[in-house]
């Protein structure tokens, strides 16, 4: 056991290294490119002779984690969630063909599009899919995802997916690791057609994957990463329900821990529906913090709607909270009715920069030739040239 200065990224590369993977696969795309850096650089990974494979497109990166999980052994896939897009069709029938080996999908969500064409959560594709989702608050919780995460995924015989977003895994922190554990020997599936979707095949699976989700409720409300927090004070009217990295953003606010309302942390998905019920019938006023889409405040609302409840939520579908963009402390202070918080400001000398390209990327080279063509035959000449190309 040591501890290791590691990026949220490589917070979950070490720990799928020592939870006994045998195989990576991933197409580049912040913000989780250095995930599979990590282990192609680590030594461990390498006297282990750990799979390490760039892929032509992330479809074939989760089509190449599942054959590997098909073998017994245990495997990981890491895109960002416009790849989730890419891969749709292997992640989708992943849920329904079950895993053999223990396998990861790794998403790495970009809210504020820094490096992104939208702003898209994979937390619904994840409950599209009904896979059970693991979203770390820390560094330390994510490398525990990714540590135990095939444990777990084996337990149920189902892929699980790590949802990071942009600030978590690209910020570092200290990351205390385990023991290393040894690698799945390789062995075939008990059904061997389970991964043969043919209709017969895939409606008994369907029974499954439903049977499953009962199970995969209880260990929600069991979960260590879902904790429920009564609050220091007597006033019990107003509550807060906290999703992943927003934890840390609210905890900045209270630095010395003193929290006076109910707070659930919910860092497991599917949702705890017993916790999220007695936080519903305590408070009167709910804050819903959650960086992406309003998820869980769609969820509560559809609940207490059905209920008649009294319940007033406030979130990003309130406006309490802009409906775009990544939350940080402040604009969390801002939505809490409560006065006398700690008020955050960025250094000014911190600047904003144009995302560039990754290095390695396959874009780059129609991106140099298209500079060039301009150069040499000018720009309007080169839109006439693709003006044509449409017209035919």
């Amino acid at each position: 056991m040591s501890k290791l200065l590691l990026l949220g990224d490589e917070a979950i590369a070490q720990g799928a290294i020592d939870g006994g993977i045998s195989g990576i696969y991933a197409y580049p795309g912040t913000p989780s490119t250095e995930i599979t850096e990590y282990v192609q650089k680590s030594k461990i990974a390498k006297e282990k002779k750990i799979h390490s494979q760039w892929s032509a497109n992330e479809k074939t990166a989760m089509e190449s984690a599942l054959g590997m999980s098909y073998a017994g052994k245990r495997a990981m896939v890491c895109m960002k969630h416009v790849g989730l897009n890419v891969a749709a069709d292997p992640f989708m029938n992943s849920a329904i063909t079950g895993s053999n080996g223990g396998l990861i999908i790794v998403v790495a969500d970009d809210p504020s599009m820094h490096s992104s064409q939208n702003e898209q959560d994979s937390r619904v594709f994840s409950k599209f899919a009904m896979i059970p989702v693991f979203e770390p608050m820390d560094h330390k919780e994510a490398y525990e995802m990714a540590y135990n995460g095939f444990e777990f995924s084996e337990k149920y015989g189902i892929p699980v997916m790590i949802r990071l977003t942009t600030r978590l895994a690209h910020s570092r922190s200290s990351v205390e690791t385990m023991p290393i554990k040894k690698e799945n020997e390789i062995s075939l599936p008990k059904d061997k057609t389970q991964f043969v979707l043919l209709p017969s095949i895939a409606r008994r699976n369907y029974k499954v994957l439903l049977k499953n989700q009962i199970n995969l409720e209880k260990e929600s409300e069991e979960s260590p990463y879902n904790q429920y927090f009564e609050g220091k004070g007597s006033d019990k009217s107003f509550g807060i329900i906290a999703c992943g990295i927003t934890y840390n953003y609210l905890m900045e606010n209270y630095p010395d821990n003193n929290l006076k309302f109910p707070l659930l942390k919910i860092s497991q998905y599917p949702l705890p529906v017993k916790k999220i019920q007695k936080m519903v019938n305590t408070v009167g006023l709910l804050l819903i913090l959650e960086d992406g889409y309003p998820m869980v405040e769609e969820a509560i609302k559809g609940i207490i709607e059905h209920k008649n409840s009294n319940l007033k939520v406030i979130g990003r579908l309130s406006g309490h909270i802009p409906r775009d963009g990544e939350l940080d402390p402040n604009i969390i202070r801002k939505a809490i009715p409560m006065s006398n918080l700690v008020k955050y400001s960025v250094p000014y000398i911190v600047k904003n920069r144009p995302p560039s390209m990754c290095k390695g990327c396959g874009h780059i080279d129609m991106y140099n030739s298209l500079n060039e063509s301009m150069l040499q035959y000018g720009l309007l000449l080169l839109l006439e040239i693709l003006l044509l190309r449409i017209l035919e």
